[in-house]
């Protein structure tokens, strides 16, 4: 995952603060006949590789919640059996290599997680020849591809989300704010994409380095160059750990009034609550997992554990709710590229998902304002992918 302005392991902040990024994967399409053949009549081996280990008190915490998350999915289950071994991977990519070997070595059929960038890309390497797929936690899209699937948003999904309901409400050009980190950058890459898919005009884009300085010296080149280009809506890649606060302050004080220029952002402004309470974001757009089907799940979480989940321990019932949903049909290539990548998806605790055959996923999201220091859904999340009933 990518570390922005917070420290690495604040990943409960928000779903796109990552531990790092690998430029050596490669986003190789999927090999349809990737993955081993299962007896559906029996439990299904599935390893869980989970942070815990690291010395990091945040890594045991979202260790436990994973797992919970997982064996929750498996009660839910339908006439599957699933057969969870549980793996700690110590937060780091030689661990998670050894581990996810041993794990291939002691049974498993294909491996969910682990969280961090480095190392769901060194479990995929370590199992690749094994011919064993990995569905990891982390939303670095550069580790996607050959065997390794990312669960975990990712920005291009939400940047497509966004820039697709800007366009239906009639905004036209829009200018890109980004930090000038690998994160920044990829960020920027997948608005420009979102932008011109739908039909939205990039009137420029500006960096700003990771600090408050650096935040506020930005601030002139990012009202000139929206005025320049006459923009009517503003992307920030900001979140609230690092420059939002400050951003949705200063350039409405420096001619950027939201009454006039709409922000829209690629992170959730809803976590951690305390963010609704900040003046600029009034009126932002940003996009978010379907409330309800959230809602649903933190309150069944709840009721079997006596505590709230941690923002990303959904990603673990929704592996285990894919697998399931899988094996369920009776086949023996179930767990293959082709099988996991169908067009039709997966039903999962925040809502729809499918992966694709890139590695990288698509989810439905909801697109929501805040007003009066409260969510408020504006367009709903889609219930099933066109063209694909679930």
């Amino acid at each position: 995952m990518f570390a922005r302005l917070s420290p690495v392991r604040k990943i409960g902040l928000r779903l796109v603060a990552l531990a790092g990024f690998l430029a050596i994967a490669a986003c190789a399409p999927v090999a349809p006949n990737t993955g081993p053949r299962i007896d559906t009549a029996r439990p299904v081996p599935v390893a869980l590789l989970v942070p815990s280990g690291s010395g990091q008190s945040g890594d045991d915490i979202l260790a436990r919640s994973l797992e919970d998350a997982a064996r929750l999915a498996m009660a839910e289950l339908q006439g599957v059996q699933i057969d969870l071994r549980v793996y700690s991977t110590a937060g780091n990519a030689a661990q998670a290599s050894a581990v996810a070997a041993k794990a291939v070595d002691e049974g498993a059929r294909i491996i969910l997680g682990p969280v961090y960038g480095e190392a769901a890309n060194a479990a995929g390497v370590a199992v690749r020849s094994r011919n064993v797929n990995v569905l990891s936690f982390s939303n670095n899209t550069q580790i996607a591809g050959a065997n390794v699937f990312v669960l975990g948003a990712t920005f291009q999904n939400t940047a497509d989300r966004m820039a697709s309901y800007a366009a239906a409400q009639g905004r036209r050009n829009v200018v890109i704010v980004h930090a000038n980190d690998v994160g920044g950058q990829l960020a920027q890459s997948a608005i420009q994409f979102a932008a011109a898919r739908n039909g939205l005009t990039v009137g420029g884009s500006v960096g700003y380095d990771l600090s408050q300085q650096a935040v506020i010296n930005a601030v002139p080149q990012i009202v000139a160059t929206a005025r320049a280009a006459e923009a009517d809506a503003i992307f920030l890649d900001a979140t609230t750990a690092g420059a939002l606060s400050l951003f949705t302050q200063l350039l409405p004080e420096a001619g950027l009034r939201s009454d006039t220029v709409q922000y829209i952002g690629l992170t959730r402004w809803d976590i951690p609550p305390q963010t609704l309470e900040l003046p600029g974001v009034q009126g932002g757009w940003f996009a978010l997992p379907d409330p309800d089907l959230t809602n649903r799940f933190t309150s069944r979480y709840l009721a079997a554990y006596g505590t709230a989940p941690h923002p990303i321990a959904g990603l673990a019932f929704d592996g285990i709710a894919a697998i399931g949903a899988l094996v369920a049909a009776g086949q023996a290539d179930a767990l293959t590229g082709a099988a996991l990548t169908q067009a039709a998806g997966f039903q999962g605790v925040n809502g729809i998902f499918r992966l694709r055959p890139d590695g990288t996923n698509e989810r439905g999201l909801a697109v929501a304002t805040i007003q009066n220091r409260q969510v408020v859904v504006i367009d709903p999340a889609p219930r099933s992918f066109a063209g694909a009933g679930l």
